[in-house]
């Protein structure tokens, strides 16, 4: 497994990251340019920014980090109530150089 890979687990594709990316802008609106990323739980922001860079080929301007911890979670079953956890993760929001941008669907 690759050092990037082992940093970049998924790219965050929802529709709060939809906006924040290059989409074109409504008018006087700003575009952003940010991309969301779930990164390994000790990643730093250099580690981050530089797989980043190396493997989109892009210039990174700033990112921003949120650790999530996991939630707990009861089920109820035939044999009784189980509880558990969810597992906890870190979230990279990445903002590029303008100009430069990612493509997540290239691949479908």
């Amino acid at each position: 497994m690759s050092r990037i890979s082992r940093i970049l687990v998924r790219p965050l594709v929802t529709e709060k990251m939809n906006r924040l990316e290059g989409r074109p802008p409504k008018k006087g609106k700003v575009q952003l340019n940010q991309y969301g990323f779930i990164v390994d739980r000790s990643a730093n922001r250099i580690e981050i920014r530089r797989a980043v860079e190396e493997y989109y080929g892009v210039t990174v301007v700033r990112v921003n980090t949120m650790n999530y911890m996991g939630k707990r979670r009861t089920r109820y079953t035939k044999t009784g109530l189980l509880s558990g956890r969810t597992k906890a993760f870190k979230k990279a929001i990445v903002t590029l150089k303008e100009g430069d941008s990612i493509d997540f669907y290239s691949n479908i």
